[in-house]
């Protein structure tokens, strides 16, 4: 008896498993992806070159949740695009807590006035724990006030390195105590995928989902 129900029980948790990989499956399922865009005609999974299927079944596979942002015009150029891709997926793996990583993002965002690159990633930030009165202030070009250490020390760094063009000693240092120099490198690097990303939506014009609203105003 006690067999039967425990032969019971594995039989019902390979269903669920194996329900839960479909389900997976259907959500990956490249043909039903849904790309958008503007100046670049959004192009549908049959319309593809090999290389630029190859290109959607590395980002579907990545940790990204879909292929929202630059991928329809990384498209037309899909060799970049697949390094690309590599090179912003790293920030997984960073030993900066994303938390902060998300903050240089928005930073970036705010630098370019990239609107849907905003809109993705202060959702994103907000849920990593990033205080939603730190995302107003960058958004209206402030300071923040009342940041934590850690996040003083990736606004700094971000904010010195893109307006200046140069960080300084104190700057850098408080960013390497912080997080160490693969911590610095790896801001640098999520840092100049976003601009790239940002370039890339603002040539596009790339669209917001419907029913958004622009959150960034110029900056005077």
């Amino acid at each position: 008896m006690i067999r039967a129900l425990t032969l019971c029980a594995v039989a019902l948790a390979l269903v669920g498993v194996n329900a839960l990989q479909t389900q997976t499956t259907e959500k990956r399922d490249p043909r039903s992806i849904r790309l958008r865009g503007d100046r670049f005609k959004p192009l549908t999974y049959d319309e593809m070159t090999p290389a630029q299927k190859t290109l959607i079944e590395h980002v579907l596979a990545s940790p990204r949740s879909g292929v929202e942002g630059p991928f329809n015009v990384l498209l037309r150029s899909p060799e970049m695009g697949d390094l690309g891709q590599q090179f912003g997926a790293a920030r997984f793996t960073t030993p900066v807590p994303r938390r902060l990583w998300e903050l240089a993002i928005l930073v970036t965002a705010r630098h370019w006035t990239s609107h849907f690159e905003w809109y993705a990633h202060r959702r994103g930030a907000e849920q990593a724990g990033l205080s939603p009165a730190i995302c107003d202030a960058i958004a209206a070009g402030k300071r923040p006030s009342g940041m934590k250490p850690d996040e003083e020390a990736v606004y700094n760094f971000a904010t010195e390195l893109l307006e200046t063009k140069q960080v300084s000693d104190s700057t850098f240092n408080a960013a390497k105590d912080a997080f160490g120099e693969r911590g610095v490198v790896d801001l640098i690097g999520v840092m100049g995928w976003y601009g790239t990303v940002s370039m890339i939506l603002n040539v596009d014009r790339y669209p917001l989902p419907d029913g958004a609203q622009a959150e960034l105003k110029p900056l005077k």
